[in-house]
């Protein structure tokens, strides 16, 4: 078969295999791009669904041509089952783990199949299958305990004894055995942090706009967040893979976590009246609600759902849940002063980009 386009041989070195699992999801379908926009992979996305389900845009698009003339392949693929798994890492250079259940829901059983359980398989087929580096995408909430605000923490901050959420809490602990089999195998590992990421595709700005566009302040109002726009958590991946390819940088940063955020902290509700008003939403008052008044409620949400509602497969409710007051009355924000010094990580998105490029993205569909 000619492998050669019409011009002529490109002489630059074969690209790298590399799979993305969960490769269909809100993050994980920016990395996809990001990887097969450099040129240097061949990426292998593999998600739960049995197609890879393209939308318009991205059937035109990169990943669309990518698909098409064979840079990048769809397989379908459960975490959960080590077989599935094992054969679709076969020859891949590098994993990026991605997978996860959803955050929204607070369901144990589920979160732990997932997030542990998933994980463990994936750090057995990426030995199995000789993975040279695999890189996790964990969470900044894996140092949140839903108590004490968090700011300017940095990655010495510990794991604390009790999560907010189930979601939190499975990530930390597939943080740690992720950590624990750097060096195992030969297989370098490395995991990303995210802030609050956003961006378009995301949760954030839907919700919003369910409510009305409602500006409700709950708690003082005088919590900060780091947020982080979802092409620089991408970014912050391929800084990370192109440190661990370095013998140096192996050395230096495998079995390390990191921080990835915008740089940019800033007051959470203030990010979020950015959002509101460049949708168009500039006439309606703040009105200030105080935790202590929404607590007994969200005690009853939470009550309700575990000892009536999730018997019957209904999702708990993304909003007045405890664990959602909690992340949105403290402070959490992080020092990335160690992606950005061992990594090489900068933001390639600064916040006020990142915010008009969502909001344009959802007047585009609202259009």
């Amino acid at each position: 078969m000619d492998m050669c386009p019409v011009g002529g041989c490109d002489r630059r070195e074969p690209r790298r295999l590399c799979a993305v699992t969960g490769g269909r999801g809100f993050m994980a379908s920016h990395l996809v791009t990001a990887l097969l926009g450099s040129g240097d992979w061949s990426v292998r996305i593999t998600d739960l669904g049995p197609q890879a389900a393209l939308s318009p845009a991205e059937s035109d698009g990169l990943l669309g041509a990518a698909l098409r003339d064979g840079r990048a392949a769809y397989v379908s693929v459960d975490v959960c089952e080590l077989a599935q798994l094992t054969k679709a890492l076969e020859g891949v250079d590098t994993v990026f783990h991605t997978a996860a259940a959803d955050h929204t829901n607070n369901n144990f059983q589920l979160h732990y199949k997932v997030n542990v359980e998933g994980t463990r398989n994936v750090i057995e087929a990426c030995n199995t299958c000789k993975v040279k580096t695999l890189i996790y995408t964990s969470s900044s909430g894996v140092v949140f305990d839903g108590v004490h605000g968090l700011f300017g923490v940095d990655e010495s901050t510990p794991y604390p004894d009790k999560f907010p959420d189930a979601y939190t809490e499975t990530k930390a602990e597939a943080e740690k055995m992720v950590i624990k089999s750097n060096g195992r195998n030969e297989l370098v590992t490395c995991c990303i942090r995210p802030g609050s990421i956003f961006g378009p595709g995301d949760t954030i700005v839907p919700i919003l706009v369910s409510y009305g566009g409602m500006m409700i302040i709950v708690g003082d109002g005088k919590n900060c967040d780091d947020f982080v726009y979802v092409e620089n958590v991408a970014h912050g991946h391929v800084c990370a893979e192109k440190t661990l390819s370095t013998i140096d940088g192996a050395k230096r940063s495998g079995g390390k976590a990191y921080f990835i955020t915008n740089m940019e902290p800033v007051n959470m509700w203030d990010f979020v009246y950015m959002i509101l008003e460049e949708l168009g939403y500039k006439s309606r008052f703040r009105l200030r609600i105080p935790s202590y008044f929404l607590k007994p409620i969200t005690y009853l949400v939470d009550w309700s759902y575990h000892n009536i509602f999730s018997h019957y497969g209904m999702r708990q409710p993304g909003m007045l849940t405890s664990a959602s007051i909690k992340y949105a009355t403290l402070n959490r924000t992080f020092n990335c002063n160690n992606a950005a010094q061992q990594l090489g990580y900068k933001p390639i998105v600064s916040l006020k980009e990142g915010v008009k490029m969502t909001t344009d993205f959802y007047r585009r569909l609202r259009a």
